[in-house]
């Protein structure tokens, strides 16, 4: 009886993220996976969680599966939606290629991990040699994710500075979380009252290996991550 309310349920989970795949409003990127997996998630979850605590275990099931399906589909839907607007507001589309930060042309990458979104700024519009004053274009850049995070009080973000491996590693682990600092620092001064807490990443997790001057530029990069939940954040310098 579990076994069939549950598969009863995995059908509702696919039903609720159906619609939200199928929703319109957002024009960048039409995918919305953490959307479907969040709800199909949720909804096993939930039907498991019915089953086991209700007398009828049909009822049960079919009860805390639409719940959970529900909740996690809200879940993901929202990540895709911060995707999206945050793509759109920087001029830009949701690329999740992993070439794609190996390409010295795209200045700005927005991508969607399955609990966070990211977004990476190329170091070369950030920030002169040595330095931590944000450049006027990338402080614009920053203030529309700011605004942004406005809407979305319950969203955490997280910022970390990479380096190249110039100098030494403590000098280039100060000048990395200097960097995330002035970030964070940009957002908070535009109202948002979201959690943003920084890192400084020196040279740790470089794309490519600090050989030449090109390959030295690539690594030398921003990134935002953002999330619905605090504790699914990860160390980005690892």
């Amino acid at each position: 009886m579990k076994l069939k309310a549950i598969s009863l349920v995995t059908i509702i989970a696919l039903s609720i993220s159906g619609c939200a795949i199928n929703n319109k409003t957002l024009v960048r990127d039409n995918s919305y996976s953490r959307t479907q997996n969040g709800s199909l998630i949720g909804g096993l979850l939930g039907a498991a969680i019915g089953a086991s605590q209700s007398k009828n275990k049909l009822k049960g099931a079919l009860i805390g599966g639409a719940a959970g399906a529900a909740v996690g589909a809200g879940a993901g839907y929202l990540l895709d939606q911060q995707a999206n607007e945050i793509a759109n507001a920087l001029g830009t589309g949701v690329n999740n290629d992993p070439l794609a930060a190996l390409d010295p042309t795209r200045s700005i990458i927005v991508s969607k991990g399955e609990k966070y979104v990211k977004v990476m700024f190329r170091d070369s519009m950030m920030f002169a040699v040595n330095s931590d004053n944000l450049q006027p274009s990338a402080r614009n850049k920053v203030a529309k994710i700011a605004q942004l995070l406005r809407r979305y009080p319950q969203t955490t973000a997280q910022v970390a500075g990479f380096t190249d491996s110039t100098g030494s590693y403590q000098y280039n682990l100060e000048l990395s979380k200097r960097r995330a600092n002035a970030v964070a620092n940009v957002i908070r001064s535009y109202g948002a009252t979201n959690r943003v807490y920084t890192v400084g990443c020196s040279y740790n997790k470089p794309l490519v290996p600090n050989k030449t001057p090109s390959q030295k530029a690539l690594n030398r990069r921003v990134e935002i991550y953002l999330y619905n939940n605090p504790a699914d954040a990860i160390n980005p310098c690892m």
